[in-house]
Formats: C-alpha cells, sequence, structure tokens
C-alpha cells in the first residue's frame, strides 16, 4: 500500500470552507479504506470528500483539479474493477453518496429525477407506493449501490431480461466537469424546458456520459423514466445437466420476450446462495413473498410453498434457470408461463420449485453482507457480454482457459462460479466469479452486518492464490477482447480503450480532451491516456 501525503494544507482549509469541516476525510484509514475496491488496493488517496449538494460539489471539483489534483468519483463502493481505485498519490476521491435526495417524482409524465448518491433500493421504496416503478429496477447491491454509480458502470439485474440496463431507462444528466461547470444533458440542457422529460432532441449527449466510469465528469443528477408496477407476478425455475443446455435455454427465452427476469446459477453458486442465510433472513424472505402476492389468499399461499420447499430443494450438480415473468393481468402472466414452459420442453429442462426467483424478488434488496462469502472468503468477478448466438462459444472459450489452470486452482484454493443473464432479447451476460479465502480488505470489515461478520473469521493473507486470480481474470479480459466482447463495470480493468477502431478512439479522446483537459478525472479508467503530464504529484 502506498501511504499518499495528505491534501495540501491551503486546499484542505479551502474545501472544509466550502463543504464543511466532516465533510472532508483526511485520516489515514479513511484514505486508505476510500481507495479500495471489493478486489483490489489503490495507491492511497490525498483525502476524500462527502459533499451534500451539487453547487458545492462542483465548486470543490474545480479547487481541486486547479490545485493540480485529480478526481475520482465514487458511489456505493461495490466497484470490483478499480472504478474508483486510485494510481496517482495526488487523488481526492468523491462520494457522492451524500448526495441522496429525490428531487421529483412525476406520476403524471412518468419519470423520476435524483441525486446521484440515491439508491435503487430508496427509489424503489419511494415510488412502489404510488404504484410505480423503473423498468430496471436495481443490481443486487442495490441496498448500497448508488444510481450515479450504476450509470458509470453498467448497472443490470432487476427486470432487465426485458428491459434491459439502466442506461436504457436514462432521460438526462446533470453532470459535474472538471473545470466545475456543471453540464446539463437531455431536454434539460435546452434553454426554456421546465420537465426533463425527453433524451434525445439533437444528438444524445446524455450517451456520452453512460458507462464513462467517471472519466468524463462526476454525475450529480440523473432522471429517469418510470412505468406502473406489474399488477401480477409469477415464478419459474428449471434445471439442466449442463451450462450449455441452460444458456441456450436463457437466450430462447430472452428472445421470445416472456419474462422480464431470467438467469442461470451454476451447482456452486447454487449451494453457496442457498446456505448463506440464516433464521432471520429466512422471516424477512418469507414476509416478502406474501406481502408481494396481488391478494393475500395468493401470498399466504404462495409463502407456504416456499416454506415447505425448504432450502434442499436442488439435488446433484445442476444448473438452474429462474424466470419472473410480470404483466398487467393473471392471463397475460399465465400466457407467458405457459409459453416459457413450452420453450424448456423441447430443450429436455425440468422443471422444479421456484424458492429461488420468489426469494429473490420478495427481498431484492437484502443486506450487503455478500461482499464476502458464507465461509469468509473473497470473491472477484468478471463479465462479458455476447450476442445469444454466441453464448455457447463464450462458455467453450472461458472454459477452455481455466481447463488449462484446473490443478494450479485446486491447489490454491481458487472456486469458479458462473452467472449468465439474459439482457432484453439481444445480449447475453456471462460473468464467472473466482472465490478464494484470503485477508480481508477495508470493504470486507465495513460492509456486512456486525452479526454477520461476528460469525466469521478473517483468513490469513494468500499470496499464491492472490496471484493466481489475477493472472487468470488478465486471460479472461485479453479473451473477452479478442472476441470483441462488452462489459460493464469498465474501470481501469477492461481493455476498452486498446480495443476500439483507430476513428472511434480517435472521438473518445478528442471528447475527454474537451470536457477534461488536463486529464483529471479518473485518470486510468477506459484506458485513455492522461492528455498531459501530471503536476503535483507527490
Amino acid at each position: 500500500m502506498n501511504t499518499a501525503v495528505p491534501l495540501a494544507d491551503d486546499l484542505l482549509q479551502q474545501l472544509r470552507s466550502l463543504l464543511g469541516k466532516d465533510a472532508v476525510l483526511d485520516s489515514p484509514a479513511e484514505r486508505e479504506a476510500f481507495s479500495a475496491d471489493v478486489y483490489q488496493v489503490g495507491v492511497t488517496c490525498a483525502a476524500v470528500v462527502r459533499p451534500r449538494d451539487k453547487q458545492t460539489a462542483a465548486a470543490a471539483i474545480g479547487l481541486s483539479t486547479r490545485a493540480g489534483y485529480d478526481v475520482i468519483g465514487r458511489g456505493g463502493g461495490m466497484s470490483y474493477t478499480g472504478g474508483y481505485t486510485p494510481i496517482h498519490s495526488n487523488s481526492i476521491v468523491f462520494d457522492t453518496s451524500a448526495l441522496n435526495r429525490i428531487v421529483e417524482i412525476n406520476a403524471a409524465d412518468m419519470y423520476i429525477t435524483v441525486e446521484a448518491g440515491v439508491t435503487w433500493q430508496q427509489i424503489y421504496e419511494a415510488v412502489a407506493p404510488l404504484g410505480l416503478r423503473l423498468p430496471f429496477f436495481g443490481t443486487f447491491s442495490g441496498a448500497r449501490a448508488t444510481v450515479g454509480g450504476g450509470l458509470s458502470n453498467g448497472a443490470l439485474f432487476m427486470a432487465t431480461a426485458r428491459y434491459g440496463t439502466a442506461a436504457e431507462m436514462l432521460l438526462g444528466l446533470e453532470v459535474a466537469l472538471a473545470d466545475g461547470s456543471i453540464l446539463r444533458t437531455g431536454q434539460a440542457g435546452f434553454a426554456n424546458v421546465t420537465k426533463p422529460f425527453y433524451r434525445t432532441y439533437g444528438p444524445d449527449l446524455t450517451g456520452l456520459f453512460v458507462h464513462d466510469t467517471g472519466a468524463l465528469g462526476i454525475k450529480l443528477q440523473a432522471t429517469l423514466r418510470l412505468i406502473r408496477a406489474p399488477a401480477e407476478r409469477d415464478y419459474l425455475s428449471f434445471v439442466f445437466p449442463d451450462i450449455e443446455s441452460a444458456a441456450r435455454a436463457l437466450s430462447e427465452v430472452a428472445r421470445s420476450d416472456v419474462a422480464e427476469e431470467a438467469y442461470v446459477f451454476d451447482p456452486e453458486s447454487t449451494r453457496k446462495n442457498l446456505s448463506a442465510g440464516d433464521f432471520a433472513q429466512d422471516l424477512k424472505t418469507l414476509a416478502g413473498v406474501v406481502k408481494g402476492q396481488s391478494s393475500v389468499f395468493k401470498g399466504l399461499k404462495e409463502g407456504a410453498k416456499l416454506v415447505a420447499a425448504g432450502r434442499n430443494f436442488i439435488e446433484g450438480d445442476v444448473f438452474s434457470l429462474h424466470v419472473v415473468c410480470a404483466g398487467r393481468s393473471a392471463a397475460a402472466v399465465a400466457s407467458d408461463v405457459t409459453a416459457c414452459r413450452a420453450i424448456i420442453a423441447k430443450l429436455a429442462g425440468k422443471e422444479i420449485v421456484n424458492s429461488i426467483p420468489k426469494a429473490v424478488r420478495a427481498m431484492p434488496f437484502p443486506a450487503m453482507n455478500a461482499v464476502l462469502g458464507p465461509d469468509g472468503d473473497r470473491w472477484a468477478a468478471l463479465n462479458a457480454k455476447v450476442a445469444h448466438s454466441d453464448a455457447v462459444a463464450i462458455i467453450r472459450g472461458a472454459d477452455k482457459i481455466l481447463n488449462e489452470h484446473r490443478d494450479e486452482m485446486a491447489a490454491k484454493g481458487v472456486t469458479l462460479t458462473r452467472l449468465l443473464i439474459a439482457i432484453s432479447n439481444h445480449a447475453f451476460s456471462y460473468e464467472p466469479v473466482f472465490h478464494w479465502f484470503d485477508s480481508w480488505l477495508p470493504v470486507h470489515r465495513r460492509t456486512p452486518e456486525p452479526q454477520y461478520l461476528a460469525k466469521l473469521k478473517e483468513p490469513p493473507a494468500n499470496p499464491a492464490a492472490a496471484e493466481l486470480v489475477q493472472r487468470l481474470r488478465g486471460r479472461l479480459v485479453a479473451y473477452f477482447a479478442s472476441i470483441g466482447a462488452a462489459s460493464n463495470q469498465i474501470g481501469k480493468t477492461y481493455l476498452y480503450g486498446e480495443s476500439l477502431l483507430p476513428t472511434t478512439r480517435t472521438l473518445v479522446e478528442s471528447l475527454k480532451q474537451a470536457v477534461d483537459p488536463e486529464g483529471r478525472m479518473n485518470p486510468g479508467a477506459l484506458g485513455l491516456p492522461r492528455a498531459s503530464a501530471p503536476t503535483g504529484e507527490r
């Protein structure tokens, strides 16, 4: 760990005067904690700032860059791709989680405007009493993950099979640029506009700042589309003997548009998920199942099924496909369920009890205990997005690489799980996750609930396993780039800049130069070079 020299006294005083004394953290412990993500430790930053309003946030960014410091935006802190880990010691991490106000819920025009630090759970709970929902409405980490972080890094999961990712429901942004100015995109970027209801009047400026990992600016506010929450839901689960048959079924369900959620767990993922809870969590899940149904009778009926199934309802090393069907009426949902069963019947899947998707939807935003495995193990994920017709090919290509290291993985205690997700009817997400026992990072000690953490014991440092995980991640990232796969959470891990065609890269670099001429915004992200040599490096 590289312990940076603390922030220069003159800038420290300016920032505290602007933001408030308690909004600028400069203790070694805080600086080190905010310089590490779920997977890796960066160079220790010079300070952490936590602005509470948009105007002072933008002003603080301008102060910092003019003083020769790099500026790095951080949302919920759930990145595992170096999205906010500094690469220079003269870096200031801007923690946007205190920008957590819901600005407007407009049910007449079906949009919501929120500050960047608002979480997916916060939105879900605010609009549910109005019978509303976001189309895509959150990630696994939605209790902590923020809108700003999700739009910077490609948030997906809840209802992604029908509605795509967070980016596809975005109407406009407010972004703080490197000089401290605030840029408004979408309809809000025009004079005489009172409602940010539209995105694409002219060139899509909003899209420029999506999935940029904060390299073009720090998101302060976002406007997102709303939909009326589906009145009816049903759940299906199926098992397959191998990952390829499960992947084919997932893609066919996605193509048919019969589900708003569809994903595949491998055998080890299922075992981990089913062993991770406790009695209190089970009760919360059961209450969520009962509450989440369209009638009390149906809620009690579905809750009883969940209790009867218990935790041992999946036998053997099978791959399980889980589906959520949703619609305006019971008849519409029943039709989708029938169509889904017909698809699976042709692909030799076997239907099982639907406890997993039912439980996930009952508690879509659990406490973030899962930053650690159920035995205190660490994990690090990767992801690649391909067309549905390339799903089996990417699984085979990744397996070829991983099989070369099976013996070494076994010897060093590194295991692998895989998650497959349908992204609308046009994309397939392949997510390999490495697990190993190793000393914890600050996020592992700070994020889980105390009662969960108390049951675990921190393992000793395991440099041999950590080195192998890093090597395997590097090989897979290179393979994904070689087949032209897309990824979310680009951060400083994926070969984005290196993989662009020359004309495209020139345009991206020109955009970076236009909004951040000195390359102060999250240098190293997107694989883009700093426009000029760093000054003020300490």
